[in-house]
C-alpha cells in the first residue's frame, strides 16, 4: 500500500488536531517528524543543500499554512508529499529559463536509447546523477520515476504537454546514461 493510499493514522490525526489549536509543541514535533521525511525530497528536486533547505521551509509554510485543509481521509505523510512536490514545482517555474514545449520531431528521434548502464550502479551514485540534471529534467525524471507520477499529471503540474513530459523523461535518462558512462571510466 502506498502513502497516498495509506489512511490517517490516530497519531497523525491527534498531531494535526494539536497543530490547528496553535498548540507550539505539537507544531514543532511535526516538523521533526517529517523534515527528516519531507528533505529527500526537496534535494531530488534541487540541485544543492542551500536550495533544498530552502525548499524545505517553503514546503512547512505551505502544510502549516494549509493544515485546516487536510481532511484525515487519506496518508497525511502524502498529503505533505504532494505540498512538497507543487512546491519545488512552483520554484522550477519561478526560475525556469525557457519554455517547456519540446518538438514532436526531436521527441521521436529520442526514443530508441538504451539504458542499460545505470543497472549497474548505486542508487546513491544515481541520485548523485540526477542532481547534476537540468531542474525540467530532473524534475520530470523525480516525477515520473521515483514519485510515480503519470505523464498526464506532470504535464498538468508543470504546464506542459504529455509529449513534453516524456521528451523530457528521455532526455533525462540519455542525461544519466552519458553521465553514468563516463563515472564508470
Amino acid at each position: 500500500m502506498s502513502d497516498y493510499e495509506r489512511k490517517c493514522t490516530e497519531e497523525e490525526k491527534l498531531l494535526v488536531e494539536a497543530c490547528l489549536k496553535s498548540d507550539r509543541k505539537a507544531q514543532k514535533q511535526l516538523y521533526d517528524t517529517y523534515a527528516r521525511r519531507m528533505m529527500p525530497i526537496c534535494i531530488r528536486y534541487t540541485n544543492d543543500t542551500d536550495s533544498a533547505h530552502d525548499l524545505l521551509h517553503d514546503g512547512f509554510v505551505k502544510v502549516f499554512t494549509h493544515l485546516q485543509d487536510f481532511k484525515f481521509e487519506g496518508s497525511f505523510d502524502g498529503w505533505m508529499r504532494r505540498i512538497f512536490v507543487n512546491t519545488a514545482l512552483e520554484q522550477l517555474r519561478k526560475t525556469a529559463e525557457r519554455p517547456y514545449m519540446v518538438d514532436v520531431e526531436e521527441a521521436r528521434s529520442l526514443s530508441d536509447s538504451d539504458y542499460s548502464v545505470m543497472d549497474t550502479m548505486s542508487a546513491e551514485e544515481i541520485m548523485q546523477c540526477i542532481q547534476r540534471l537540468p531542474a525540467v529534467y530532473r524534475t520530470a525524471f523525480n516525477m515520473y520515476a521515483v514519485d510515480g507520477y503519470s505523464h498526464k499529471e506532470i504535464a498538468d503540474a508543470m504546464g506542459i504537454t504529455e509529449s513534453s513530459s516524456r521528451v523530457y523523461l528521455l532526455r533525462a535518462r540519455q542525461m544519466l546514461q552519458e553521465m553514468i558512462k563516463k563515472y564508470r571510466k
